[in-house]
């Protein structure tokens, strides 16, 4: 469809702001499952940041996973190690840290969906994606959402985000600061399609700047509650996506439920 823009993201466990809001930005928002799995980035763990009223230093919090593949396993292939340990961690822990923000309810009501995810399967990509619906659903992005392993695409980096903007009817690919390092437009041209770059929305809390690049969303749900959020990265989506687009291209976000298929 003419317009239509399309962000293609890992599925990250209680995303950052920057990955939900240019996921926000777009009509569309394809699973990237099908590549390697990486530790130590944000596909099995969240940041928290330090609560100094409740002297609780910042922390990762991550699920543990089993790697069937090794090194190269695939994150749609990633299994969790001891899921109803893990629940009850979780739990535990973002009780902790959000029992006494603004909107702790909004943070809080979440983890019993959390927990259910976690148990209910041994995929860590299938939490990691339920965290991130949740969030969109809590912020009324009204997109739609389908899964790179379901689409066959070819090899190359950016051939691969090419291909899969065009199979769901996109007509621009939604590149954030990090892709736009290395992203060859190319592949994007010789389709008929344009590349959108997107820059983040800034935190509502103070936080340092490195500390700003890793927290989780969660601190902006727990400090705006889900009304200011959901208002303040549609105005940046908007703000942001328009500037960029050639007038008359951008026909909005279809409204159409969130749905993964």
């Amino acid at each position: 469809m003419a317009g239509m823009l399309c962000a293609i993201h890992q599925p990250n466990f209680l995303p950052r702001l920057s990955t939900l809001a240019k996921i926000y930005a777009a009509d569309i928002w394809v699973i990237l499952d099908d590549v390697q799995f990486t530790r130590r980035d944000y596909q099995h763990r969240c940041y928290l940041p330090p609560v100094a009223d409740a002297q609780l230093p910042g922390r990762w919090l991550t699920i543990p996973v089993h790697l069937p593949g090794g090194r190269s396993t695939l994150i749609k292939d990633a299994r969790i190690a001891e899921p109803a340990l893990t629940a009850k961690r979780t739990s535990s822990v973002l009780r902790h840290y959000y029992r006494r923000a603004p909107y702790r309810s909004d943070v809080l009501d979440m983890i019993p969906g959390i927990e259910e995810a976690i148990t209910g399967t041994d995929r860590l990509a299938n939490v990691s994606e339920h965290t991130t619906i949740t969030l969109l659903r809590l912020l009324n992005w009204p997109g739609a959402i389908c899964r790179s392993s379901h689409i066959p695409a070819r090899a190359g980096r950016s051939e691969r985000l090419a291909d899969l903007t065009r199979a769901v009817g996109a007509s621009s690919y939604l590149c954030g600061t990090g892709g736009s390092r290395y992203l060859d437009q190319a592949p994007f041209v010789s389709l008929g399609l344009t590349v959108t770059k997107f820059s983040p929305p800034q935190h509502i809390a103070d936080h340092s700047l490195e500390t700003a690049r890793r927290v989780s969303v969660l601190e902006d749900l727990a400090a705006l509650g889900p009304g200011r959020l959901s208002s303040t990265i549609r105005e940046h989506a908007r703000l942001t996506c328009d500037a960029i687009l050639p007038t008359g291209t951008r026909i909005g976000i279809p409204k159409q439920p969130v749905s993964a298929r």
